[in-house]
């Protein structure tokens, strides 16, 4: 039975028995303590916890799910990958313990025929808690399980838990005997090798509370409502009923590990090592695809460091097979195939997934190449000290520079009979995030400690801000810093940071840049605020310099922001916005914010592409945000629960932490994201919005950057008059520039050609009386002087080489001319075999000459180049040259 057929009888089955088929959600997890969905009951967390009612009583699907941590298994054991399909019923507080069982045992049972798996009752075995006296009975009296093929296990094994306090309950596990040839017999509690297990059931009816451990906490009491979550390994599944002896060997697989042996030539079956290898490739490449497909690109971080280490290892191993040049595309394209019925959506996505795949292979081929230099060297430099141990320095090199995941070092390493400093490694990794942690603090804090923040906050509490409606008001200066010190006081000329009770200064955050201004004390004392930061949550700091007068802690103030400014960076944002949904209704959800920053009147946006943005995609954007521009749409903000946010499509940036009240940004019917930042109330009054251009930032990431309102009209008035100069240059209308500066380009290229042709008729027409003129050193022709200056280096070298062609094969000769180019000198000195003979070398003619020059050089034997810095030494070179022939023969 294939995958696929396993899936849609799934889906089926529960669907006929009142289940709400619910799809498989993105491997992205909606969940901040995830980065990608581990299990089939991640998308139902929610309800189970509590945190939303559910909308049905039943529900059935068939998630997607990638795992990492056992990385190093995948291939070697018969059941570890990194993807998998797990096929889960649930129930919210409606059949429990018997519903759960008798419906598991009936889709196994029953006939392939009937609708069902068709598994033999008697190679099931089952395991219950170690105290679930109810499960063991249903097995045993109503399901007719002979009591000696279900086993009693304890709280490691049968009993589950979130790892935090929260729902708990017993589990029971459906095991299928594979048979002798896989083991001893006894059941799973002896042999899980054997008794593979299929199905996991589990009863959540308990509450948990605090634990040290997976089997060491309390159990607080029963929960009001006892649910079921239960999940089977479509893979596993799919082992038995295709009578394969592992899961590489199933069919959605076998087919990749078919193509990468077209690719290698090497054959499945033939030796452990490449077994292995072709494995890794199967398993990591359909991982993949199935996250580039659900929006995950290459990274350094995060989901992308999961992508790009799989990739890397699965491109190795194809190295490591045999295969010497790309082999992605066509990998990818079997994945494609073979999932596609089942996921429909990778045929869609096909270019997208494939354009991802290709660059992150191209990148990595040529990462390989130098990276593994530095590998070998610094494998041989260990080994030639006596070490065993490749130095964390190293392989942190290898990581920051080559992009070498440490596991790819860790083998490589391992390949050489080394290991690696791993401590040394991971923290010479923590210190550079530890380093890009405290530039972003110092930014915040200016270098204070950030307790003096704390300390004001715990007196005086959050600042409140008041600048989402006033750009002015009434304040108190609750908390002041000089020098990075609390103090009391502050004189006129001193660098301050002040903290006031309540403000309308918008402090930096969320890409938006902080607002300036002046703080007006009562006494007459002036503060001129040039940035606002919040080194810790809630604590608005203003710094800025005392202009007149003396500020005290205490004193009341008048705190105004520069409105002018605020106005433009409020266009600025609200472009921003326009921009994300613009793009990602045309290049898709993937085209996520990686970052921004919005400033007065221009903003650059970060976001995520595997390749460059064509022109055309770029003016269609362009058009669409000047178009929503037009339809003046209303700008407002609401603040409302998280969950809300989501269930109303707000765009959330992944990474960003939430409170459980946030606020939403909707723009009209075109963009709704969650934000903190200030923004314009309406369209228009942005005006215009220009893209300047995009490029590359870093893998997989793009930056636009664009200007807004009057900095966008005045970017476009001097294009304008630009344009109105070249008209009048060329004589043409607008449209017709392109076409007559390109012809007038033409010309220029073709005269420059004609001049460079005729340049090198000029210089090579000295070649015969050069030739004639070679002074007889010993027996040696040799043939020195300076050409014209200006002579290319291109031409130097065929002028050389006529005039060795010149002199008489059998007669020694040396070749040394000299010019000088853009202010350096240059030399080219060639010789020929007879000269050689005798010991006359071109590169060690031309190291002794450049090293006159005030330079360095070399090359072959036969001929030579090299140049210098100071030109003034060109007769002293040609007089090295002729002493070095002198003395060598």
């Amino acid at each position: 039975m294939e995958s696929a057929e396993i899936r849609r009888r799934w889906l089926s089955f529960f669907e006929e028995r009142g289940h709400t088929v619910v799809p498989s959600a993105s491997l992205i997890a909606d969940d901040p303590t995830l980065l990608l969905v581990n299990a089939g009951m991640v998308p139902f967390k929610p309800f189970f916890l509590g945190e939303e009612k559910p909308p049905y009583k039943r529900a059935s699907s068939v998630q997607k799910c990638v795992r990492t941590p056992d990385i190093e298994e995948v291939g070697k054991t018969t059941r570890h990958g990194t993807f998998f399909q797990m096929c889960g019923n649930f129930s919210f507080g409606d059949y429990f313990k018997e519903g759960a069982i008798k419906l598991a045992w009936e889709l196994l049972t029953t006939p392939v025929e009937h609708g069902g798996y068709g598994l033999e009752p008697e190679k099931l075995w089952i395991t219950v808690y170690q105290d679930d006296d109810e499960a063991e009975q249903i097995w045993r009296d109503v399901v007719g399980v002979p009591s000696e093929r279900i086993q009693r296990l304890g709280k490691k094994d049968n009993f589950w838990s979130m790892g935090v306090p929260g729902p708990c309950g017993p589990c029971s596990e459906i095991n299928y005997d594979r048979g002798p040839e896989f083991g001893a017999e006894g059941g799973p509690a002896v042999n899980d090798e054997r008794y593979v297990e299929i199905w996991n059931l589990v009863f959540m009816q308990y509450e948990r509370g605090e634990g040290t451990s997976k089997e060491d906490f309390e159990i607080l009491g029963d929960l009001p409502s006892k649910n079921i979550d239960t999940g089977l390994g479509l893979e596993r599944l799919a082992m038995i009923l295709q009578g394969v002896q592992n899961m590489y060997e199933t069919d959605t697989l076998k087919v990749v590990i078919d193509k990468a042996t077209e690719l290698t030539g090497v054959r499945y079956g033939q030796a452990h090592e490449s077994d292995v290898s072709l494995r890794v490739v199967a398993d990591h490449m359909r991982t993949s695809v199935m996250l580039i497909g659900d929006g995950v690109t290459p990274g350094n971080e995060g989901r992308g460091y999961v992508l790009r280490r799989i990739m890397r290892r699965a491109i190795r191993n194809m190295r490591l097979l045999g295969a010497s040049g790309p082999v992605v595309g066509e990998l990818v394209d079997t994945v494609i195939r073979t999932m596609g019925e089942q996921y429909p959506e990778l045929e869609t996505d096909r270019k997208r997934i494939e354009t991802v795949a290709l660059a992150e292979e191209a990148a990595f081929l040529k990462a390989l190449k130098g990276g593994t230099n530095i590998l070998d060297t610094a494998v041989t430099e260990t080994k030639a000290a006596g070490g065993t141990v490749l130095p964390g320095d190293k392989a942190f090199l290898l990581h920051d520079t080559w992009g070498f995941p440490i596991d790819l070092t860790l083998e490589m390493a391992a390949e050489q009979g080394l290991s690696v400093d791993e401590a040394g490694f991971r923290r010479l990794m923590q210190e550079q995030r530890d380093r890009a942690k405290a530039d972003a603090r110092a930014k915040k804090t200016g270098h204070a400690d950030v307790s003096a923040y704390r300390e004001i906050a715990d007196t005086s509490g959050a600042t409140e801000f008041v600048g989402y409606t006033n750009t002015e008001g009434e304040t108190t200066v609750v908390g002041l810093l000089v020098n990075g010190v609390s103090s009391p006081a502050a004189t006129e000329g001193d660098e301050v940071e002040v903290v006031l009770d309540r403000t309308p200064f918008y402090a930096e955050g969320g890409g938006q840049i902080a607002d300036t201004g002046r703080i007006k004390l009562h006494s007459g004392a002036v503060i001129e605020v040039r940035d606002v930061q919040q080194p810790v949550p809630g604590v608005s700091v203003h710094k800025g310099s005392v202009q007149v007068g003396e500020v005290t802690v205490g004193s009341t103030a008048y705190a105004t922001i520069d409105v002018k400014r605020r106005r433009a960076i409020a266009r600025a944002h609200s472009a921003t916005h326009l921009t994300h949904q613009a793009l990602r209704d045309a290049l898709g959800p993937t085209a996520a914010q990686a970052g921004s920053e919005n400033q007065p009147g221009r903003f650059r946006f970060d976001f995520g592409s595997p390749s460059a943005v064509p022109q055309t995609v770029m003016t269609d954007v362009e058009q669409k945000i000047n178009e929503v521009l037009a339809r003046e749409l209303d700008v407002h903000a609401e603040v409302m629960a998280i969950d809300e946010a989501k269930r109303q499509g707000a765009i959330a940036e992944f990474g960003e932490k939430y409170g459980e009240r946030v606020r939403v940004v909707t723009i009209g019917d075109f963009s709704k994201e969650l934000c903190g930042g200030t923004h314009v109330h309406n369209t228009a009054q942005l005006g215009l919005v220009k893209l300047l251009g995009e490029s590359s930032i870093g893998s997989g990431v793009r930056r636009i950057e664009a200007l807004v309102g009057v900095d966008a009209y005045n970017f476009l008035a001097k294009e304008h008059t630009v344009v109105a100069q070249l008209q009048e240059l060329v004589k043409g209308r607008p449209e017709e520039l392109p076409d007559k500066i390109s012809a007038m380009l033409g010309k220029l290229k073709d005269a420059e050609k004609e001049i460079e042709k005729f340049r090198a008729e000029k210089v090579l027409q000295a070649a015969a009386g050069l030739a004639q003129g070679a002074q007889d050193v010993r027996g040696v022709a040799l043939v020195t002087g300076q050409v014209p200056d200006g002579t290319s280096a291109d031409d130097l070298r065929k002028l050389v080489l006529d005039v060795r062609g010149r002199i008489p094969g059998d007669r020694p000769a040396v070749v040394a001319l000299f010019t000088t180019a853009n202010g350096r000198p240059l030399t080219v000195i060639a010789t020929n075999e007879a000269a050689r003979e005798r010991g006359l070398k071109a590169g060690e003619l031309v190291r002794t000459a450049a090293k006159t020059l005030g330079g360095g050089g070399g090359g072959k034997p036969d001929v030579a180049q090299g140049g210098g810095q100071n030109p003034e030494a060109i007769g002293d070179a040609i007089d090295a040259v002729e002493r070095l022939v002198a003395d060598t023969v």
